[in-house]
């Protein structure tokens, strides 16, 4: 049977033009059209199901555009039908969420609970942004553990699989707000350290004046940092400082405050990070993030990454800031959880309302008022250090009550256990006498007790006890300490 001529893409010798069979015009057609018909398909299907994965290779991205270079007519085509429509999930829903996580790390106490649980949220139709700060003692059901701080979710999920806890967090904060948060980043703090110096540091507008005279030092030790009102540049180390402290006076002693600052830094990293093309192209962001591969864990592959880098350089407007907090308008209130540990839970009863907020926050217009300082139009006592020990045997006793002096504004150290229990009457010790009297008026009305103009031998070290052994000498309170609070079993925590 005779075979028609065909062309030999592999011939070297020409062939002349006669040579080729002419096709039909029609049939021409109708094979365009059934390719094309394919490729449309292909494509819907894969809008509708898959994800359009945008290259993992830095070299193949502009860096002008942040976008993979447009090369060729099938580059075009494939753009054509794809598009940008669903390089990461939550687009096609106008909303992409990303759960932000910030841990100490190993080396650090409590290693893998965070200290900054943040929801990113991007609305690509109008390159808006917003940052929902959820507080890490926040109370939530964790499977195996009952009511436990959300804070515990990322360690958890670490002791059950290592390297997944990020993982685990995402879908429990997912769980627990009705959202949908596909993605996570998990950054420990050499990670957050690193990355602020490498761009030359940030600068935040601190709102007022405050210290911390118990901030986490080395070796279990605690360190005094403080920061002056007004523009700072911070470099990493003191960013750290400033994202972390929480037992700082002048309104800044609470985790809501911390929220609100680390709002901040991330919004003045954005900006930084953003505004000078050094810093985001693409082979220098791979390599930062190869050189910090074991401080960062993502679920977000590199060319995810840069398309919501390409759409946060889009957003110049200013990013809605939400902190879940216990503020007269907030939506949560202090509680105690079933092995005593301080806790917050939902005023109303259930995450309704927390989870209503969070779908509305680019829509609710109150969100931009909403006060994040639980502590607003209550005094501030800057110059009180105070310090609460436990003389009875509830647990948690002294943490609740450190926490209700920090929300009123006081500066508190860390709390401990007294040296003897059980004590009978809660008792406020002055161990500086230039206290204000409103600063110990307001004090007693939180925690009602004794007023003593001094500290009793028995704290300090000028007893001389014929009973009294080795380990038992020496001053059982911060020196520091200008009012000293040992509560006793007449508290009533009702009051």
């Amino acid at each position: 049977m005779d075979l028609p001529n065909r062309i030999n893409l592999l011939n070297s010798e020409p062939r002349s033009w006669e040579e080729v069979p002419k096709e039909p015009k029609k049939r021409s057609c109708l094979i365009w059209l059934a390719i094309f018909l394919v490729l449309t398909i292909a494509g819907c299907t894969a809008r509708h199901f898959n994800a359009v994965a945008w290259p993992t290779d830095a070299n193949v991205y502009d860096p002008v555009t942040l976008q993979p270079k447009k090369v060729g007519i099938l580059y075009t085509v494939k753009n054509f039908i794809f598009s940008n429509n669903n390089v990461v999930e939550g687009q096609n829903d106008d909303r992409i969420n990303i759960l932000l996580l910030g841990m100490g790390g190993p080396g650090h106490d409590g290693p893998y609970l965070t200290d900054t649980n943040i929801i990113l949220s991007i609305k690509p139709s109008t390159n808006e942004i917003a940052m929902i700060s959820v507080p890490r003692d926040l109370g939530v059901e964790i499977d195996g553990h009952g009511i436990r701080k959300i804070n515990y979710a990322n360690a958890f999920g670490e002791a059950n699989n290592p390297g997944q806890g990020g993982e685990y967090a995402r879908q429990l904060f997912a769980k627990t707000f009705d959202i949908d948060i596909p993605y996570y980043i998990r950054a420990d703090f050499q990670a957050f350290v690193e990355l602020i110096n490498e761009t030359g540091g940030v600068v935040v507008n601190v709102p007022q004046t405050f210290s911390d005279y118990s901030f986490p030092g080395p070796n279990h030790s605690y360190q005094t940092v403080s920061f002056e009102a007004g523009g700072q540049s911070l470099d990493g180390e003191r960013a750290l400082q400033y994202a972390r402290s929480r037992h700082g006076n002048n309104g800044e002693g609470s985790d809501f405050a911390r929220s609100r600052r680390q709002q901040q830094i991330l919004t003045a990293l954005k900006e930084k990070l953003l505004s000078f093309g050094t810093y985001t192209n693409p082979v220098r962001v791979q390599s930062m993030l190869q050189s910090l591969s074991n401080h960062i864990n993502t679920n977000l592959n590199f060319g995810q990454l840069m398309y919501l880098a390409n759409l946060g350089r889009e957003a110049n407007g200013p990013i809605k800031m939400l902190v879940i907090d216990n503020s007269i308008k907030g939506y949560l209130l202090a509680s105690t959880a079933q092995n005593g540990a301080y806790i917050l839970s939902p005023k109303s009863g259930d995450f309704n309302d927390i989870n209503q907020a969070m779908q509305n926050v680019f829509s609710d217009q109150e969100i931009k008022t909403i006060s994040t300082l639980p502590n607003e139009n209550k005094p501030v006592f800057p110059t009180a250090k105070i310090e609460v020990q436990n003389g009875t045997w509830r647990v948690g006793l002294a943490a609740r009550m450190q926490k209700k002096l920090q929300d009123e504004g006081f500066s508190v150290f860390a709390p401990q256990n007294c040296y003897r229990r059980p004590i009978e009457k809660t008792t406020i010790y002055l161990n500086n006498s230039k206290i204000a009297p409103e600063a110990i008026k307001a004090l007693t009305k939180i925690i009602p007790g004794i007023v003593e103009p001094a500290v009793p031998d028995w704290l300090s070290a000028t007893y001389d006890i014929t009973s009294t052994t080795e380990d038992e000498t020496g001053v059982k309170y911060n020196p520091e300490t200008d009012i000293l609070i040992i509560l006793g079993n007449d508290l009533n925590e009702q009051d």
